[in-house]
This record gives C-alpha cells, sequence and structure tokens, in this order.
C-alpha cells in the first residue's frame, strides 16, 4: 500500500507514571479502512496507548503522526535524553479532527438531550451549521436505531443505547479514524451485543478503527489486525487466523483464559 494510506503513525512510544514504564517502545502503522484490536491483561498498557494516540496523555518519547503531519516529533533534551515535542496549537487542533474516541464510562453531557450530545461539538468545535449538524446528528440517530431518542436524555436510555449515543457524537465529527477504549466494559452481556453490532455495521463500511477490547471473539471477527500487548510493548500482531493459531505460548494462554 502506498504511503497515503497510512492515517496513524506511532514511532518508538515511550510513556512513564511516576518512573514506572507503561509504554516501551511502541511502534505501529494503521492504514486507511483497517480495523486494528488491542488485547491484553489488564495493566499492559493498552489504554495509556490510546490515550497517548488521542493526546490525552503527553508521550515522554516516540513521534505521533496522524496522515502524514507530525503531532509529537522526539528530540532530545538538555541532557540528551528524548523527549517529546508537541506541533503548535493550530496545528494539533487540525490533526484532532481527524480522530474520534469512544471511553468505556460514556462521558455524555447527563444535562444535554441526545440530540444536543451528538450536535454539540460539530457546532462549537468545527463550526458546522446547526442545520448541517441535525441533519448528521439525525441521519446517526436513525443508523443507529436511536431515532425515537433524539429528545431523551441520557439518565432516560439504557447503557447500551447511551454507548450507542457515544459512537453517534463520535461520528458526528466525522472523524477519518475512531478508537474505542473497551467500549463494551461497562455493559452486561445482552447490552454488549448492540454495541458490538454497531461496531461491525461500522467495519463493514469500511470505517478505520482502533478497539481495546476483552471480547475475543468479537476481535477475531471484527479485525485486520490484533496486537498483543503486554507489559508496554507489543508482544505479537497479526491477522486474526495468525494470532488465534501462535505458537506464543503466552498469547495462547490468554486467549484460552478470556475465552474460558
Amino acid at each position: 500500500m502506498e504511503k497515503q494510506n497510512i492515517l496513524l503513525e506511532m514511532n518508538h512510544v515511550k510513556k512513564a507514571f511516576d518512573g514506572n514504564g507503561v509504554l516501551e517502545d511502541i511502534s505501529l502503522q494503521v492504514r486507511e479502512g483497517e480495523v486494528v484490536s488491542i488485547i491484553g491483561p489488564s495493566g499492559s498498557g493498552k489504554s495509556t496507548l490510546l490515550r497517548c494516540a488521542t493526546m490525552l496523555e503527553k508521550m515522554d518519547g516516540g513521534e505521533l503522526i496522524y496522515l502524514g503531519k507530525h503531532a509529537c516529533r522526539q528530540e532530545a533534551d538538555k541532557a540528551g535524553n528524548p523527549c517529546c515535542v508537541y506541533a503548535s496549537k493550530a496545528e494539533l487542533k487540525e490533526i484532532r479532527k481527524s480522530y474520534g474516541m469512544v471511553f468505556q464510562n460514556l462521558n455524555l453531557f447527563p444535562h444535554y438531550s441526545v440530540l444536543k450530545n451528538i450536535i454539540d461539538a460539530p457546532i462549537s468545535v468545527d463550526k458546522v451549521s446547526k442545520t448541517q449538524a441535525m441533519e448528521r446528528a439525525t441521519k446517526l440517530l436513525a443508523q443507529l436505531g436511536l431515532e425515537d431518542k433524539a429528545n431523551s436524555y441520557p439518565y432516560q436510555l439504557s447503557g447500551g443505547q447511551q454507548q450507542r449515543v457515544s459512537i453517534a457524537r463520535a461520528l458526528a465529527l466525522q472523524p477519518k479514524i475512531l478508537f474505542f477504549d473497551e467500549p463494551t466494559s461497562a455493559l452486561d452481556p445482552e447490552l454488549t451485543v448492540e454495541v458490538l453490532k454497531v461496531i461491525r455495521q461500522l467495519a463493514k463500511e469500511h470505517m478505520t478503527m482502533i478497539i481495546v477490547t476483552h471480547e475475543m471473539q468479537f476481535a477475531r471477527e471484527v479485525s485486520d489486525r490484533i496486537i498483543f500487548m503486554e507489559q508496554g510493548v507489543i508482544v505479537e500482531q497479526g491477522s486474526p487466523e495468525e494470532i488465534f493459531a501462535t505458537d506464543n505460548a503466552r498469547v495462547r494462554e490468554f486467549i484460552g483464559k478470556m475465552n474460558a
């Protein structure tokens, strides 16, 4: 594939909290239309990787590149240690338009209706007209089976419906990449099914997605590539077939436990 089809590049990313290394030299590329699932035990650095990719956390070292534009370059500080130098505020604002994020704890505004939750960012951040934002939101609500919930408030919805509103809100900004941080971990099995159905549909529409998940069967079905992380490093990555038939004892053990 040509270079321009690479939407996201992370090169030699490092991140520590209080001197404890959480990400140790992580490099990955994500191409247009690709669905990448990140699996691994709790504490392996999966969510931190997503937070660094979406600039919710500052990286300590490495490069972050969206659509060929550097969000962060690696340079050396005065002591010669690697450090990250981020692009200007204006450049980062543009780069942030490339992606959307769906959190495990929903993060909806409780005092806004479903419709206002979805149209708020396109109007205030992207300066989209209210008419256009409403059109987008109405279309998304229909697509996600929530057309009758536009005037409801988050507390009136089930967890699965709230998570679908979160997905609609992220899609309303028309991102090139969508990040999901364990989108079903707060939901019971029945509600999990309805959210995974939406993500499957997005995969069919060739939406580029990076999904941190504990749902092994779902990762197997929906992903083009699966990354297994442990202790801040990528231990193995490959197609679902390769990962589920791996010779790596640790990966096999993890998948076995999760499928038990």
